[in-house]
């Protein structure tokens, strides 16, 4: 079963949660002062645009015509119905998904790349910097970068570049120009690969080396595929279809489930439908964030300040973190394996508003594959967090005899992702 929106029904605003957070987010704080960060140094590395979007109190933005334009190439995306996986299980749930791998780039990226690379695009800016762990986020500036004739520069985790080669040649056939992270270009890199010559990466470096870039020239500025306020609003089309897609069926999820890494396509699928928790028209919604063992942000992770990359050179923000200098294993979750979340999410799981868990990558494939052998759908692995959590509710459905309906986001598909599946299925795969 699939679920279709028209053109004209797709959301033409996106949601923004802020008026909504149960308390204020304490501001980013300047490292040097201990103060709320200044307007000017955020203008240093983001436009304006999106800086008045990061700490707008109004609900609604609207979304530029030309935005919407880029997005009909893909949007409205499909909710499906797992009604296979539901048979196999032989559970009474009913298990939704919205389809996010129909996007060019294979994932929900571009809701955010291509409104970024707009946004920069009128305020004048001819090079954008950013960082991409597994390169679902790279890729998707890539694409929108090539609308608007920006050029794109990619610092990818090294562990990342060498793992999948396919995703550096996706960006590079768009246009970008893509760096293995820590590289010989930055001060930072160069720091990190004095200290260990075959260092992996990880993306708190990777940002520390797009910052670096974006701080050198005025014409240079820094994306970024996840955490901040601006990004989550973009990706709250996710949720705001399926909350129309839902309608037409005339029923409501019991359940919603993402995958997290520093947040954006968790925040995406989920924000209106937390908005309905919040203000109690659905008081007993479930919300699950499901994050690796190898990088239990919001399950381990201590509630502070701390930086948003590795050496040092943003914002300190407010979120669960292992550390910014926590540099995780070289599992296959390249966008999952960020150090610290989103402050907005953070404080809606300390408020109670959202559960976390976590599970080890063994455990994660052996849902992808099993999801990919019932539903025909190869999920990448960070959609496979939210599969294996799925999975578990279902079960637990079975064995209690309810009949909840869950929504996950199948945030990207894993067609470059067939070297990790190959280690899951050899049995070479780390159970970690």
């Amino acid at each position: 079963m699939r679920i279709y929106l028209t053109y004209d029904e797709m959301p033409k605003k996106w949601f923004n949660i802020l008026p909504y957070l149960p308390r204020p987010l304490d501001p980013p704080l300047d490292p040097g002062t201990g103060q709320p960060v200044s307007p000017e140094k955020l203008l240093a590395i983001f436009p304006e645009p999106l800086i008045e979007q990061e700490v707008s109190d109004k609900e609604w933005i609207d979304i530029p015509e030309e935005v919407l334009r880029i997005y009909s190439i893909w949007r409205p995306t499909p909710l499906q119905r797992a009604e296979r996986l539901e048979k196999f299980l032989d559970t009474p749930a009913k298990i939704f998904f919205k389809n996010e791998s129909v996007s060019p780039p294979g994932s929900h990226k571009p809701n955010t790349a291509v409104a970024q690379a707009y946004y920069n695009k009128i305020s004048g800016t001819r090079v954008l910097t950013t960082e991409t762990g597994a390169g679902q986020w790279g890729s998707a500036l890539a694409f929108a970068t090539m609308f608007f004739g920006i050029k794109c520069r990619v610092y990818m985790v090294r562990v990342s570049y060498n793992q999948k080669p396919s995703r550096r040649i996706l960006m590079q056939t768009w246009g970008a120009e893509v760096i293995p992270s820590p590289s010989d270009r930055t001060s930072s890199g160069k720091k990190f690969l004095s200290q260990n010559p075959d260092h992996p990466g990880s993306l708190g470096i990777a940002i520390s080396e797009a910052i670096e870039n974006a701080l050198s020239s005025d014409e240079i500025k820094y994306s970024l595929g996840s955490v901040l306020n601006h990004v989550l609003l973009h990706q709250t089309i996710i949720g705001l279809e399926a909350k129309k897609q839902f309608e037409k069926l005339g029923i409501y999820p019991d359940v919603v489930v993402g995958s997290i890494g520093g947040g954006s396509n968790f925040a995406g699928i989920s924000f209106p439908f937390i908005r309905d928790k919040i203000v109690g028209e659905r008081k007993d919604l479930e919300v699950w964030a499901v994050e690796p063992s190898a990088c239990p942000t919001l399950t381990k992770g201590e509630y502070k300040y701390d930086y948003g990359d590795t050496a040092g050179l943003t914002p300190l923000l407010k979120m669960y973190t292992l550390g910014h200098d926590f540099v995780p294993p070289p599992i296959h979750a390249g966008g999952l394996r960020y150090h610290g979340d989103a402050p907005s999410v953070c404080l809606l799981y300390d408020e109670g508003f959202i559960k976390a868990c976590a599970y080890k990558q063994t455990e994660v494939f052996s849902a992808a594959v099993l999801f990919a052998r019932v539903e025909g759908l190869l999920p990448a692995p960070e959609t496979a967090h939210a599969i294996k959590k799925v999975i578990d509710i279902a079960l637990e459905c079975k064995n209690n005899k309810e009949q909840k309906v869950i929504l996950f986001n199948f945030s990207g598909h894993g067609y470059f992702d067939l070297s990790a599946y190959d280690e899951f299925l050899s049995g070479r795969m780390k159970d970690v």
